[in-house]
């Protein structure tokens, strides 16, 4: 048989939730405009920064629009300047009396006619300049491309749905878990108050993968499942976290200061609710009622029951009673359990949060 003591702690009171890793930013790369790949600049699994080159269409058929466009703008400039010259001598020759007024109303319109082609050249301009840029597929945040999905020479078109490559950003990254929709107030009061922790949990051996923060608390409650998704951010700098792997979620809501703590291996439960075998000062054991507040992580909040510097059996109880020595205790005193003592206390939280 083990005995510990009640200790007064500070005890972080926790809420956890089944959590999935999602990505910050994920963005499919497609084409905008239609054309030939001429080159594809990433290789798969590559880190990339916004901006950088990641596939070239051919662009010369945009190039020659674009050609074009500034051809008919200098044209038309050309024509605009003609047309007002003349407009200039149509008006000294009608003050004069050597022009009719229809000949200046013609002339009139149409230089209107060559400065709404040249407003219509420049529009031309901006969309073939803006095409032709297209042809350039450039990465739109930081991330890491996946797997490629379309090789050169392939011909890619700005209606498919296909992707050339899927880029994800894993630093930062996020979690996304649902919680009860109870925890809605104890969410939103931690955030008030400031900065909430958040750690990513692992669910195989429940070790820390993680470190973040609480970002948001969702803005609906999902009716079908009475829970309410929260999202944590975390930097992930060393890519221990990876989009859909499954862990939990643990958000620290509050902190405890001065509990009172035994080893949750100490809790036992009988017909009356809670109860712990202390053990007095002549080391025999009694039952005693308590009452819990949070259990997790290996510690029990102790609300009522017991007082820091108690010793309590946290081992061995199948072999203990009422008024049995926890020092020399028999054996054949543990064949079976006694009930809690009449009016055991119950717990006010059964788990980590």
């Amino acid at each position: 048989m083990t005995i510990g003591t009640a200790e007064k702690k500070d005890v972080p009171l926790y809420l956890t939730g089944p959590g999935t890793v999602t990505p910050n930013a994920s963005v499919r790369i497609t084409s905008r405009v239609d054309g030939t790949i001429q080159q594809i600049a990433f290789t798969e699994g590559q880190d990339v920064r916004k901006g950088q080159l990641l596939a070239l269409i051919d662009p010369r058929p945009y190039q020659a629009v674009l050609d074009a466009a500034k051809a008919k703008l200098q044209q038309d400039q050309a024509g605009l300047a003609n047309a007002q010259l003349i407009l200039t001598r149509y008006a000294t020759l009608q003050k004069n009396g050597f022009s009719t007024e229809e000949n200046l109303d013609t002339q009139k319109s149409l230089v209107a006619q060559y400065q709404a082609g040249i407003t219509g050249d420049e529009a031309a301009i901006s969309a073939a300049e803006t095409n032709l840029s297209y042809t350039r597929i450039e990465a739109p945040i930081d991330g890491r491309t996946g797997l490629r999905l379309v090789d050169e020479g392939n011909v890619v078109r700005g209606a498919d749905a296909t992707a050339i490559v899927v880029l994800t950003q894993l630093k930062p990254i996020t979690i996304i878990a649902p919680m009860p929709e109870a925890s809605r107030p104890a969410l939103t009061a931690a955030l008030a108050r400031g900065t909430v922790v958040a750690d990513a949990v692992s669910k195989a051996d429940g070790s820390v993968i993680a470190a973040g923060k609480l970002t948001v608390i969702d803005n609906a409650i999902d009716p079908a499942s009475g829970t309410l998704k929260v999202r944590a951010l975390f930097d992930n700098g060393d890519l221990a976290l990876w989009p859909g792997q499954f862990l939990d979620l643990r958000v620290t809501l509050d902190v405890a200061r001065g509990a009172t703590t035994v080893p949750s291996s100490a809790i036992q439960r009988g017909e009356g609710g809670l109860f712990v075998y202390r053990v007095g000062s002549d080391n025999r054991v009694t039952a005693q009622s308590v009452t819990a507040g949070t259990i997790g992580g290996g510690v029990a909040v102790i609300t009522s029951g017991l007082a820091p510097g108690d010793r309590v059996a946290t081992s061995g109880q199948f072999r203990l009673a009422p008024g049995v020595s926890a020092v020399d205790s028999p054996a054949a005193a543990g064949s079976q359990q006694p009930a809690a003592p009449s009016g055991a206390g119950k717990t006010t939280g059964t788990g980590e949060g």
